[in-house]
């Protein structure tokens, strides 16, 4: 399999508590922010769910504007 193209983007790296807050600008796509858990050996996935709901509420970031996903699989969709 070759090269199927190249993802361009800055990212600014926050941390608040036990989490990771990339914001990334990536060309071609726009603006995005990842919500990454760093889960406690006691935590479970659960915990660190509502960890990233907690979050979101104090950004204001609603569930409908979450996108999945990887940024190659978007830009190649766009360049279909």
């Amino acid at each position: 399999m070759g090269i199927l193209g190249e993802v361009k983007k800055k990212r600014i790296l926050f941390t608040y508590e036990q989490t990771r807050i990339h914001l990334d600008e990536v060309e071609g796509l726009g603006s995005f922010m990842e919500l990454e858990v760093c889960l406690r050996d006691d935590q479970t996935l659960e915990e660190g769910q509502s960890v990233v709901e907690e979050i979101m509420q104090k950004l204001g970031i609603k569930r409908s504007q979450l996108v999945s996903g990887a940024y190659m699989d978007a830009l190649l969709s766009i360049r279909a």
